[in-house]
């Protein structure tokens, strides 16, 4: 594999410099030792992850009860403390604080979520793992599986390098949580806060199931509103997560 470095981000430089050419490669308790910080995995009340900064050494903490992919983003995001803001002391991240989803917000958490989503996926492996394949909930599976991270992480990976109009949204039964979009999909669309009925995401939210329903082809008015949406199709894909909430990708029809 050749690699220009020079146009990897800082997260990706760090793999590099490491040696990690493929999925399997990307040690994360080698990346804190190879940066002088120490990680240990023991419970943790009311935190996904902490970080305790010294002048030359730092310890993370990483909350043993989390699930593997949710673990491995909480290391990767108090590594980018560590890493890029060790001046500014010691953090006790929430777990309100630390997901792909808020890597957009223009803030110190932020910051660490975009860097932390660029650690576990870096795009120099994604690109080449993604090339030829569809954005969708089917892939994002395969995709979380293959770099050992959360569906969620892998969906909003693969909507964000897709070259379709494509949304990742995140509902429970009383309302949007969160969405992010990718820079295909028009600023002027907006995402419903409400489910719509006779969404496949409308029955896992407010049934007793979970699982992963098939991609379909349905009305975007279900989804989003803005001009001429009545005209148009998405295509749709839901998940039932582990908190109930349901993890929807949405994507303009060609």
């Amino acid at each position: 594999m050749w690699i220009d470095p020079s146009a990897l981000s800082a997260p990706e430089r760090l793999l590099w410099e490491l040696g990690v050419t493929e999925p399997g490669h990307i040690d994360l308790a080698a990346v804190a030792a190879a940066r002088d910080a120490q990680v240990i995995y023991r419970p943790l009340d009311g935190c996904s992850a902490r970080l305790v900064a010294g002048s030359s050494r730092a310890i993370i903490s990483v909350n043993s009860g989390d699930y593997t992919g949710r673990k491995r983003f909480s290391l990767a995001h108090e590594l980018a403390h560590w890493i890029c803001d060790r001046k500014t002391g010691s953090f006790l991240c929430a777990k309100s604080d630390i997901g792909p989803q808020n890597a957009e917000a223009k803030s110190v958490e932020a910051h660490a979520n975009a860097f932390a989503s660029q650690l576990i996926l870096p795009d120099y492996l994604v690109r080449p793992w993604a090339q030829g394949k569809k954005a969708n909930l089917d892939v994002a599976s395969a995709l979380a599986t293959d770099f050992r991270v959360s569906r969620t992480a892998a969906a909003i990976k693969l909507a964000k390098r897709s070259d379709t109009p494509t949304c990742v949204v995140c509902h429970d039964q009383s309302r949007l949580k969160w969405h992010v979009r990718n820079a295909a999909f028009g600023q002027d669309f907006y995402v419903k806060p409400e489910l719509h009925q006779d969404t496949d995401a409308f029955t896992m939210a407010y049934g007793g199931g979970g699982g992963k329903s098939q991609p379909r082809k349905e009305s975007a008015d279900r989804w989003i509103s803005g001009q001429g949406v009545y005209r148009m199709t998405v295509q749709t894909q839901s998940l039932k997560l582990t908190d109930g909430t349901v993890l929807t990708m949405i994507s303009l029809a060609k």
